[in-house]
């Protein structure tokens, strides 16, 4: 048996050697890459109000992460209608601040004011110096948004100025893509509203044609239908959402081809297989309905006998998957990349299909549009996925 002491200076010798071990597999962060986190970091929480456009909270909380990038005392923005928002020091010099970002606004460059042109009275001001950029380049209302205003406590230096105008540059890349981004937010409510425009002449007429058919041989199923119908149309038509639940979505495809039903009787199959675990999943409006209706118009309707609609919803990850297939007519793959309108003034057939792939795209990314898969004689199948969580969805 080792004595004590021995046994005590063994455990000593493998402590040690396993702090070595440690110490030789942990990776010490270098100040390069400290620097290079901390820029990304700042950059990246800066971003997020941004994106979300220019207004005063927006730029109070971007500033406050953007000082940090730039380094200065005080950092502040300002538009042509006078300070948006400030954060640090310098607060005091307000008409300096002003009057050096009215400048910048005006030519369009970046103006560096030193300590002897911010005419302050105080011999203990700590400010030594102020630069502004122009926050992006000329504007459809005649000249830059908005100027970033540095204030420092040191000498301002070319560097500085260099680093402002960089800053100012990446916020109106920011700024550019939250107007992309509203711009792709009302283009999708547009085609909202232009798919309400095409239900009426698709669908109505055909639908109380088919009522009316029943008022005398079915009293009771005529008026079954007419309900179905209302509700179809206070779905369709409502005032207020540009999401839905897909449970929501399917019962109003439900309704919409139980009116079809009436019309085709037996030719017309449906068979819907959807996960319970999906159907709380927020789907833009009406971005299913287009696709059944094409079903049954394009692919049905034109077939001789019975034919089948499929409709599935599954869970997929991060994404719910859907797929609308029938085992109609097909059609040519060319017609989709460039539909032709009809004679009688209708519009384009499969336009439907182009304007849920253009919403898809543009609320969810260029990832999530349509697939279609068709030939003639062959039947057309389209799946999309939408993710279980978006926060387009949440707005």
């Amino acid at each position: 048996m080792l004595p004590a002491l021995g046994v005590a200076a063994v455990v000593g010798v493998i402590v040690a050697a396993a702090v070595v071990m440690l110490r030789g597999r942990r990776r010490v962060i270098t100040p390069t890459e400290r620097a290079t986190y901390q820029v990304l970091h700042s950059a990246a929480l800066a971003s997020g109000p941004l994106r979300q456009g220019l207004r005063d909270d927006t730029a109070a909380a971007a500033l406050k992460h953007l000082r940090t990038l730039v380094g200065t005392a005080g950092l502040a923005l300002a538009d042509r209608t006078g300070i948006v928002a400030h954060d640090g020091g310098g607060a005091d010099h307000r008409d300096a601040v002003l009057g050096a970002a009215r400048r910048a606004l005006a030519t369009e460059r970046p103006v560096l004011l030193h300590a002897d042109e911010l005419s302050c009275v105080r011999l203990d001001c700590p400010v030594r110096g102020v630069v502004a950029a122009p926050v992006g380049a000329r504007s459809r209302t005649g000249g830059p948004a908005a100027a970033l205003i540095a204030v420092t406590d040191a000498r301002p230096s070319p560097g500085l100025l260099r680093v402002v105008l960089e800053t100012a540059n990446w916020m109106a890349l920011q700024l550019e893509l939250a107007e992309l981004q509203e711009e792709r937010a009302r283009s999708a409510r547009a085609e909202v509203r232009a798919l309400r425009a095409q239900i009426s002449p698709h669908f109505v007429y055909n639908a109380l044609t088919a009522i009316a058919s029943f008022v005398r041989t079915d009293p009771e199923r005529a008026r079954e239908l007419i309900l179905e119908f209302a509700e179809f149309t206070r779905y369709s038509f409502r005032a207020h959402g540009d999401f839905t639940t897909l449970a929501e979505e399917l019962r109003s495809i439900d309704r919409y081809l139980t009116i079809e039903r009436a019309r085709f009787g037996e030719k017309l199959q449906v068979r819907l297989r959807v996960a319970p675990e999906v159907l709380p999943v927020e789907v833009p409006f009406l971005c299913l309905q287009p696709l059944v209706e094409n079903a049954v118009r394009h692919g049905l309707h034109p077939k001789p006998g019975m034919g089948t609609i499929r409709i599935s919803a599954a869970d997929a990850g991060a994404d719910c998957e859907i797929i609308v297939e029938d085992d109609g007519v097909g059609m040519d793959p060319a017609i989709l990349l460039h539909p032709a309108p009809v004679g009688d003034g209708e519009p384009g057939r499969h336009v439907g299909l182009g304007n849920v792939d253009d919403r898809l795209r543009a609320v969810f990314g260029d990832s999530y549009g349509l697939v279609v898969e068709t030939a003639p004689d062959a039947g057309t199948r389209v799946s999309l996925r939408i993710p279980k969580f978006h926060r387009s969805s949440r707005a």
